[in-house]
């Protein structure tokens, strides 16, 4: 329903801005050099104007249906709720934990023998790079 509605909404957008785009404004807009309007000026601003007005409310009135369909037709839904209580990973944050993440993971220690290098020591003053 909601798909059906989403593509009514968007007809109604393409035509409304179609609509605007076709009428001469006070300074004359893209109907410069009228006179060659397919009715006359006067017809054809009413004419416009009153599908400029139905098109209007037509979206108005989609765009509440579509905001009540949100609200009211699915469950919403947090992705919070999905991971399960009491389910910690070490090192890790909470996206770590939903369903199909990838694991936290750190890294191997050397197992060569060789001592590790130290790390560098930080500067207090340094901005974070996430490395």
């Amino acid at each position: 329903m909601q798909t059906v509605l989403i593509v009514i909404h968007l007809m109604i957008v393409l035509a409304l801005v179609g609509v605007v785009l076709i009428q001469r404004s006070e300074g004359g807009g893209l109907g410069v050099g009228g006179g060659s309007g397919f009715m006359s000026a006067r017809g054809t601003a009413n004419a416009l104007t009153r599908t400029t007005a139905i098109l209007a409310t037509l979206f108005f009135i989609t765009s509440l249906g579509l905001g009540l369909l949100a609200r009211y037709e699915a469950k919403p839904t947090d992705i919070l709720d999905r991971i399960p209580a009491g389910t910690a990973v070490p090192g890790g944050n909470v996206l770590d934990q939903l369903p199909g993440a990838a694991p936290a993971t750190t890294p191997a220690p050397a197992t060569n023998g060789a001592a590790a290098p130290a790390a560098p020591k930080a500067d207090p003053n340094a901005v974070p790079t996430g490395n």
